[in-house]
């Protein structure tokens, strides 16, 4: 299935229904969407893998969804960052689930919670409202970090200062599949929580490795490895290049009216989204276009 035919799966799953469904994206990797945020699912003949959970209002929603393709409990769930929309639901499906990292007896009946150690610091922290029964049962420091489940190695790789500084890329490399959590969004420019040590920069280092060692794709640029955004439909590498070249020209369009010395205000008002505001232009809600572009100017001026 190229990508257009599997946007238009995408496109059309969405249209018939406004609830949770399933998209089988390739090899053992699906796309569960419906939840607000995506949900990458790889089932086989162990267990069943997700990358990140939706937000605790849908879990009963996003259960069913995974047993319409497995009855295998849940062994990992990986989080790509701190988001509640990416983290809600973590406590509820990791019940019952399979801990496949225990060595010893006594192991809790759960799901394993994974993610960098960074995304658990801010779960776990003072003020956050978090519940201990979302926060990451098993964290990684080092770059990447690697699982082995149904017959297929996972690669976890830590975008510093992308999205976030603790984001976590999966690759599901059997299957030929990349979840890259919210540093690439299909429909918004990305946030960039410079709170948490975000940064376009960070965002635009770990597109570019994507691009460069991990993303191969078949004839024409179409098809081939398939990437699962934050939100937004199933992409391949052709996708990534094109959001990838979007994000550098808005940079050095902003970059170039900083080293004019323009404000916050004339830069804003210089409108450098304009030609790509139809696709990722947003005017209202938690993160609109005027807040990402002020988010870069920050960071450029420093």
């Amino acid at each position: 299935m190229n990508r257009i035919l599997l946007a238009l799966a995408f496109s059309t799953a969405l249209a018939a229904q406004s609830k949770v469904g399933v998209l089988h994206v390739q090899g053992q990797v699906y796309l569960i969407y419906g939840t607000g945020s995506n949900i990458t699912m790889q089932a086989g003949d162990q267990a069943v893998v997700l990358v990140d959970s939706g937000p605790a209002s849908m879990s009963a929603e996003v259960m069913k969804a995974i047993r319409t393709v497995s009855q295998k409990p849940i062994a990992y769930i990986i989080n790509t960052s701190y988001d509640r929309d990416h983290t809600g639901g973590d406590g509820n499906l990791a019940q019952g689930g399979f801990y496949m990292l225990a060595t010893v007896h006594g192991s809790p009946q759960q799901a394993a919670i994974v993610s960098h150690l960074k995304t658990l610091d801010r779960m776990s922290a003072d003020g956050s409202g978090v519940p201990h029964a979302d926060w990451p049962t098993e964290t990684y420091e080092d770059e990447a970090w690697h699982l082995y489940a149904n017959d297929e190695p996972l690669i976890l790789e830590h975008a510093a200062n992308a999205h976030t500084d603790g984001d976590s890329v999966v690759f599901f490399r059997r299957s030929d599949v990349v979840s890259t959590g919210d540093l690439f969004d299909m429909t918004r420019y990305p946030v960039i929580d410079e709170k948490a040590g975000g940064s376009l920069a960070g965002i635009l280092k770990e597109i570019n490795h994507i691009l460069k060692d991990v993303a191969i794709p078949k004839e024409n640029e179409e098809g081939g490895t398939y990437i699962i955004p934050g939100h937004g439909r199933v992409c391949d590498r052709n996708d990534l290049a094109n959001y990838r070249d979007m994000l550098t020209i808005i940079r050095d369009r902003i970059q170039d009216l900083v080293k004019k010395g323009s404000t916050l205000e004339q830069v804003i008002k210089a409108n450098p989204t304009f030609d790509y505001d139809g696709g990722y232009g947003v005017d209202k809600g938690p993160w609109t276009t005027d807040m990402f572009v002020a988010a870069v100017y920050r960071e450029l001026k420093k």
